[in-house]
Formats: C-alpha cells, structure tokens, sequence
C-alpha cells in the first residue's frame, strides 16, 4: 500500500505541486485590491499589480521545489523576504510561504537544517517588528509561538514519516522472508517426494524385473509358475501406481475438491514389505526384539523406508541364491535397525553413495540418528541404523 501511495506520488508529483500552491495563490489574488490598489504604510513603497504579482511569485514560486529540494526552496524565499524586508515591501499574503518553507525542511532534512531554519524564521520575525517599530513581548510571543508550532508540527511528520517508512520496510522484509520460507519449503516438500518416489519405484520396478526374469524363464516348463509371478507383476505394478498417485496428488494443489490419501507406511506395514519381498524370489528373515513403544508418525516412515530400501537393494544386488535378515531391536534410548544379506556385497556393481543410500542417511538425519552401510567382511552387505527414542519423541 505504502509502495503504491509513493508510486503515485512520485508520478503526480508536478501536478500536486500545484494544486498545493493554487490555495496560497487565490488568497493573494483576493488581497490584491486591498494591498496593490489600497493605500499601503508610511515609508513602504507603492507596489502597484504588478510589483505584487512579482513580488508574490518570487515568494510562491520557490515551493514548486519544496519537496525535491526543501533547503533551497527554503533559501531562496528566505532570501526574497529578506529583500522585501530591506525594500521596506509591507507583509503580504505570499509571506505565509515561509512558514510552509520552514515546515518542509524540518519534515525532511537533518536536525541541524531543521534548527538553522527555524532560527532564520525567528530572527526573520524580530527583524519585522524592529522595522515596524512593534517590538513588544505580546507580539514577539505570538510570532514565535507560529514559528514553534510549524516547527513541531514539521518533527511530528518527520517523525511519522520515519515510522512508516520503517513499517513499509518490515512489511517488505516480512514478505521477503514469507516467499523466502515457501520457496525453502516447497523445495523441501520436493525433495521428499523426489525420495519417496525413489523408494516406491525402485522397490516395486526391482521386483517386476526379478519376477519378469522368472516368468522367462519359467513359460516353457512351468507355466504355472510363469502365471504367478505375472500376477506379482500385476499386484507390484498396481501397488507402485497408486503409491505414485498419492505422492504426485501432494503438487497438484490448483485441483477442485479434496483427495483422500492413504496413510504413510509405519512399523506395522514392516510384516507385508517382508512377506512382499519373499514372494518376489529373496528369503527374508525378521525379528523384532525389545518392549514395542509409540513412535511418531515420521520416525516409522523412516523405519519402513529404510528396511524398503536394504531389501531391494538385496534384490538388485545380492544375485541369486542370496538371502536377507532384518533385524529391529527397541532400546530404552534408542532403536537400532539391521538389514544384512549374504549375496555378493562389494562384488555386487552397486555404489555406496547411490541415490537410495544418500536418502536413507537424509532421513535418519532429520531425527539425530546415524547410518551405516558397507560389505560385510565375509561377504553380502549390512545396513544399520540408530535412531534415539527420546529425540524421535
């Protein structure tokens, strides 16, 4: 709001310039019969129209400038009323551009000009009553008491002004931070969809390939067999679909209506992902020991994917005949996982630092807990993990 006002301002600044002066100007128009016409003081001279017309353009003029450039404006005025004061011009409506003058600068110069204009004012005010030989206490207060409240009235804008600027820039800066902290988590909630897509798809695609393989193989001679795992492929491939669904209908937030999605898999999903990966050819074994406790919602995903992804990279790469053990043990401060396989471990074309892995060690980090992951020494592969109870609660 307070950017649009300044725009505005800005691009009408000219003509609200002169809309500004056109009061003072239609005052001086209407004394104009009164002082150029008039009879004028003892020892002031006869102005005439057009000396008042020149005289109340010289002291108007200068406030086309008053917001551009205060000081000047404030200058050249001060210096016209001087020169009226040694011409012995009597005071004239236009003579009220002082004051203006003097507000602006006080508005929205450095204290010290504020203080410099207000001392020519005063002093401009005693040179006056000098002249006029009015040099009385009552009149010296009333002069200075306008010159005081145009001086107050200028700190209380200046002030204001400050104050708002200072509001225009919270507001901006918070609306900088509030776009800053969307675009951090719409990047965040990006990269956890990039990783739960990971998951699902490589999961489910690794046991479409290992079952694909075995319906190849298995046509001819066992076309029962061969049935059965195209019926894998059919489950694994519809399961992997809607899986994707449900994280793909996380972006689409421009769509009419509410989705319903199913839940993230926890610790209770462990016992159909182990069922899951024997029926796609590898042997798993699972035990859980220790007192089960309640885990957050998010410390059971983490759980869940990471036993998802050990096993399928035993899938991928334990080679055939390898077998797979998952080990849960709940401690009283932590919970430690352990997936082994004895497939081929370092002989397997597998990278350490894959994507999967770089997820896992992603997760377990959100929670403060660690990730090991590397080839047994007698072969097959080990990924454990720990997970503190009390920070995951």
């Amino acid at each position: 709001m307070f950017g649009r006002v300044r725009a505005f301002r800005s691009g009408k600044g000219r003509l609200i310039d002169v809309l500004f002066m056109a009061p003072f100007a239609l005052l001086c128009l209407t004394a104009a019969g009164n002082i150029a016409g008039g009879p004028h003081p003892p020892g002031s001279p006869a102005l005439g129209y057009a000396g008042y017309a020149a005289m109340c353009a010289a002291l108007l003029v200068p406030l086309l400038w008053r917001r551009s450039h205060p000081v000047h404006a404030f200058a050249v005025i001060a210096l016209v009323s001087f020169f009226q004061w040694l011409a012995a011009i009597q005071p004239l409506p236009a003579n009220i551009a002082v004051l203006v003058a003097l507000y602006c600068v006080v508005s929205a110069c450095a204290l010290r000009w504020a203080v410099a204009a207000g001392a020519i004012v005063e002093l401009g005010i005693v040179l006056l009553l000098l002249r006029y030989g009015t040099m009385t206490p009552f009149l010296l207060a009333s002069g200075s008491a306008f010159m005081v409240a145009t001086w107050i009235a200028g700190i209380y804008a200046s002030t204001r002004r400050r104050y708002l600027e200072g509001l225009e820039e919270r507001a901006e800066r918070a609306e900088r931070e509030r776009d800053q902290q969307a675009r951090i988590a719409t990047a965040a909630e990006r990269a956890r969809i990039a990783r739960e897509l990971h998951d699902v798809v490589a999961h489910n695609v690794s046991v479409m390939i290992v079952q694909a393989d075995g319906a190849g193989y298995a046509i001819d001679g066992d076309p029962e067999q061969a049935r059965r795992a195209m019926r894998t492929i059919s489950s694994t491939g519809r399961q992997a679909l809607a899986e994707m669904r449900r994280l793909v209908g996380v972006l689409r937030r421009d769509t009419a209506g509410e989705e319903e999605y199913a839940p993230q898999p926890g610790v209770a999903e462990l016992d159909g992902l182990v069922a899951h990966t024997r029926r796609s050819g590898l042997p798993v074994e699972y035990d859980v020991t220790g007192a089960a406790c309640d885990l957050p919602e998010g410390v059971q995903l983490v759980i869940y994917r990471v036993v998802q992804e050990a096993l399928t990279n035993a899938l991928k790469h334990g080679g055939p005949g390898a077998r797979a053990r998952v080990e849960m043990e709940y401690g009283p401060r932590e919970i430690r996982l352990r997936v082994t396989d004895d497939g081929r471990g370092a002989a397997a074309p597998r990278s350490i630092d894959g994507h999967g892995l770089i997820g896992m060690r992603e997760r377990v980090a959100m929670y403060e807990g660690s990730v090991h992951a590397s080839p047994c020494p007698g072969g097959g592969f080990q990924v454990t993990v720990r997970l503190p109870v009390a920070r995951a609660a």
